[in-house]
């Protein structure tokens, strides 16, 4: 008697594809008596995986308000802004990098923006951030200050801080690709910090511009007045800022004014 066997149904097995392992973000920030800004900074990176404090001595309470976030507070003498910068970059676990300064504020379109980017694996070594000035509580809507674009999140393994003493950039192999939400940079709340941050900026500058050969003659001196004055209020649109657009580029004159005539000091 033959006996008949039956085919049993082919079962379809389906594997599910485990979801892409988020990509952990280090927060690095360098301190130094940022108490009247610190707080509205470390409150827009409640989504990175550790926040790095390297503080240079404070002595107001930006270091009590860094440890209400739990941050991992280190100290280190400053000695210029490109080393700090990079020491506080050794410091952190990850090797995705945000470093942004203690007045530096991201939006919260921004922060939305960047956790879906890093919640996969990222498509560039390093991403810009556009960033908007905010002076004396006014969020500029024009000019060169509101239309830039700042390298703040990369890949460490692809880069790092030069070791510039002022105005210290970021250095990538790679490509670098562009966010679309911003930073408000809220650089100065009163003239008197102004005035402070010029006079060491101003110095810093002078110093590495002497380092480098250059120098300044008394005619440069003369003609930066009009030119920078002309080039911050008309082709740079400060104008359209308002009074406080106006301030702006008078007190930018002024930098320049200052920095030149600490070279001829130096020199």
């Amino acid at each position: 008697m033959m006996s008949i066997v039956k085919e049993m149904p082919r079962r379809h097995l389906h594997f599910s594809t485990p979801p892409p392992e988020k990509v952990p973000v280090s927060a690095v920030i360098i301190t130094h008596n940022e108490s009247l800004n610190i707080r509205r900074t470390l409150s827009r990176l409640y989504w990175c995986d550790e926040i790095i404090i390297l503080d240079s001595y404070s002595t107001d309470d930006t270091v009590a308000i860094c440890r209400e976030f739990g941050c991992d507070i280190h100290f280190r003498p400053f000695d210029g802004y490109g080393t700090q910068k990079r020491h506080a970059v050794s410091l952190a676990k990850n090797d995705w990098i945000l470093c942004i300064d203690a007045d530096e504020v991201l939006s919260e379109e921004l922060v939305g923006e960047i956790t879906r980017e890093m919640s996969h694996k990222p498509s560039f070594a390093g991403y810009r951030l556009p960033m908007n000035l905010v002076f004396l509580g006014k969020e500029f809507r024009y000019g060169k200050e509101s239309q830039r674009y700042f390298l703040r999140l990369f890949n460490r393994q692809t880069g790092n801080f030069n070791a510039d003493t002022v105005h210290e950039k970021i250095e990538v192999r790679g490509s670098i690709g562009n966010m679309e939400n911003r930073i408000l940079h809220y650089s100065f709340h009163s003239l008197q910090q102004w005035l402070d941050k010029c006079n060491r900026y101003t110095t810093m500058g002078a110093e590495g511009a002497v380092k480098k050969g250059k120098n300044k003659s008394f005619l440069a001196i003369l003609v930066c007045l009009p030119f920078y004055f002309f080039r911050y209020l008309f082709v740079e649109r400060n104008i359209l800022n308002g009074a406080k657009g106006f301030y702006w580029s008078v007190l930018s004159t002024v930098y320049h004014f200052v920095k030149y005539i600490k070279i001829r000091e130096l020199q």
